[in-house]
């Protein structure tokens, strides 16, 4: 069984339990909606009536909460949350797991190059954030369709996680990228995931204050908002290209670092 299988199987369990995470969190929140809109209150009204605080940590903006399509968009924030999370830990632990557990010495004493190793672990990776990535569209499509009244939304919900799948992968190389440079295994998660954090709340912060807006670079949390993606016309290509040029330049730095870098044993 070649790494990238090893790897796949390693993580399988840890892939099924993000799915049904995922699968619920759309279910309940859908569930929600539909006993919201049911009542005859008018969301948007409800939710214009809350600080300002608290609408941007929920997302809200824009969105037109009296449609599926505009509820959906505030789930989208935390379904990027969560994607970018489980990219974020996948990539660092899918790298530092050898020296963490262990079993550098019986993986690299194999006739096979720190490249190829590096290759098949980000492979399995990419594979697990695409399976993830497609069964939040399914569920999207299934249970959002279900509410939506008629309402076209298969386009809102397919650019919208075409949006969270560059995200995955830019936490991915994050992650990645952080257990290549940093020395310490233990620490290589925490450190990526407290990346992720803080450019999380800086964009809490520009939503709050738009004298910030042009801070909105240093968060990819503000690159595909589903305000933007469903009502601005599609993909910034601006954010677009940043992000190919920031996936492109952390996977270099991963086989890089890691390839220059002597191992603990």
């Amino acid at each position: 069984m070649n790494i990238f299988w090893i790897e796949m199987k390693v993580y399988s369990k840890s892939l099924i339990f993000w799915s049904i995470g995922m699968i619920f969190l759309i279910a309940s929140s859908m569930g929600k909606y539909a006993g919201l809109s049911s009542s005859g209150q008018s969301m948007s009204d409800l939710m214009a009536g809350m600080p300002k605080s608290l609408q941007a940590l929920m997302g809200i903006g824009t969105l037109d909460l009296s449609k599926a399509s505009g509820y959906y968009g505030v789930i989208f924030v935390y379904l990027v949350l969560m994607g970018t999370i489980h990219a974020t830990m996948i990539g660092a632990n899918i790298i530092a797991k050898e020296e963490r557990d262990k079993t550098a010495e019986f993986l690299f004493v194999k006739p096979i190059s720190k490249n190829k190793v590096i290759l098949s672990k980000l492979l399995a990776a990419l594979a697990n954030l695409a399976v993830l990535n497609i069964v939040s569209l399914v569920a999207s499509l299934i249970l959002v369709v279900k509410y939506s009244k008629g309402e076209s939304v298969s386009g809102d919900i397919a650019i919208t996680m075409a949006g969270m799948f560059i995200l995955q992968l830019l936490f991915l190389v994050i992650g990645s990228a952080t257990a290549a440079v940093y020395n310490n295994p233990k620490k290589a998660a925490p450190l990526s995931t407290g990346v992720l954090l803080v450019t999380y709340m800086l964009s809490i912060a520009i939503d709050l204050n738009v004298h910030l807006n042009f801070l909105k670079y240093l968060s990819p949390f503000k690159y595909f908002e589903a305000k933007n993606l469903m009502y601005g016309g599609g993909f910034e290509a601006s954010f677009l290209l940043l992000s190919i040029v920031l996936i492109a330049a952390l996977t270099v730095i991963t086989f890089m670092c890691f390839k220059k870098r002597d191992l603990r044993l």
